[in-house]
């Protein structure tokens, strides 16, 4: 792709001007709300994902997984931790496209005005998913302990975090920040980048600038640039999730991450890094379309452009 600069400061779109301090929180607002209830609502899904991860024989397919949790504990079973996937994925959410828009303009703009559209959506991908799992972190702890223990290690967020910071201190809710970077940094590197290329090409395929259609078109063309992204997403992030659910359930006390991932790897095989990926295509692909369409819908709302196709 040609080295192209980036979109400058602009007049304002509604009552907000672009690459203003207001753009960049609307973003990291419009996030929350994409990330947030979109990964609860796969809450199901991810927590078999979960357990079929770290015990591949506990369930034969997801649909006797959820026939027996609802048999034995109903609804409230199938969304078991609910409360940390919200807390933290609205967190996550949030910082992942605000930074994103502010690295992408500091580094397409300001720094590197010159280089290439790609590298720039891959460095401010890194950038922003890097800070944001921060944020992630101590609750994507918490979730994987309670959806992969059985009986569950903790009733609740809030049961979850007392015990982690009791036993372990509160360094306990950050030891897997490795292996979580390890999975979220390519992962979001490829939603973005992808995202932002595959919007470009589908304009282009189009035959028609991006402007010349309406807002509800250009919202389709982002739910379908986010599928196909997502798609690319779950699978070179598959091993890391596989490792980041093993290390939180089955991480010994004063284990280095770095020797607990090696005798995890040692246990499970490489073939043992791609449990689940079946159902986590379908999860990622789902939940990565309705992320951008509901993150371009509010920024439409407040009477800003879509995401890429510039």
């Amino acid at each position: 792709m040609a080295a192209t600069k980036m979109q400058g400061r602009g007049p304002p779109k509604g009552n907000i001007e672009l690459y203003s301090g207001t753009y960049f929180g609307a973003c990291a607002l419009g996030g929350v709300i994409a990330c947030g209830p979109t990964h609860t609502a796969v809450t199901p899904l991810d927590l078999v994902k979960c357990r079929r991860q770290v015990d591949p024989k506990i369930y034969t397919s997801n649909l006797s997984a959820w026939r027996i949790i609802a048999s034995k504990e109903g609804l409230k079973g199938i969304f078991f931790g609910a409360g940390p996937t919200f807390v933290g994925y609205s967190l996550q959410g949030g910082g992942k496209y605000g930074f994103y828009e502010a690295f992408k303009y500091l580094y397409g703009e300001k720094l590197f005005p010159n280089t290439n559209k790609t590298v720039i959506y891959l460095g401010a991908s890194a950038s922003a998913e890097f800070l944001a799992d921060i944020a992630l972190c101590p609750f994507e702890a918490i979730k994987v302990r309670m959806q992969t223990t059985l009986p569950p290690f903790a009733s609740s967020l809030r049961d979850g975090w007392s015990k982690v910071v009791q036993k372990e201190g509160y360094a306990g809710l950050y030891k897997g920040i490795a292996p979580l970077w390890g999975r979220q940094i390519p992962y979001t590197m490829v939603k973005f980048a992808t995202f932002e290329t595959t919007v470009a090409y589908i304009y282009q395929t189009l035959g028609r600038p991006k402007e010349s259609y309406n807002k509800l078109q250009q919202t389709g063309v982002s739910f379908l640039g986010g599928y196909i992204a997502g798609i690319g997403c779950a699978v070179i992030s598959h091993p890391a999730d596989v490792m980041v659910s093993k290390l939180n359930a089955d991480r010994q006390a004063g284990e280095s991450a770095g020797k607990a991932m090696s005798r995890i790897y040692s246990n499970i095989g490489f073939k043992g890094l791609w449990n689940g990926l079946p159902v986590r295509i379908v999860m990622i692909g789902t939940l990565t379309a309705f992320q951008w369409l509901i993150y371009d819908s509010f920024k439409v709302s407040l009477g800003l452009p879509t995401t890429g196709g510039h």
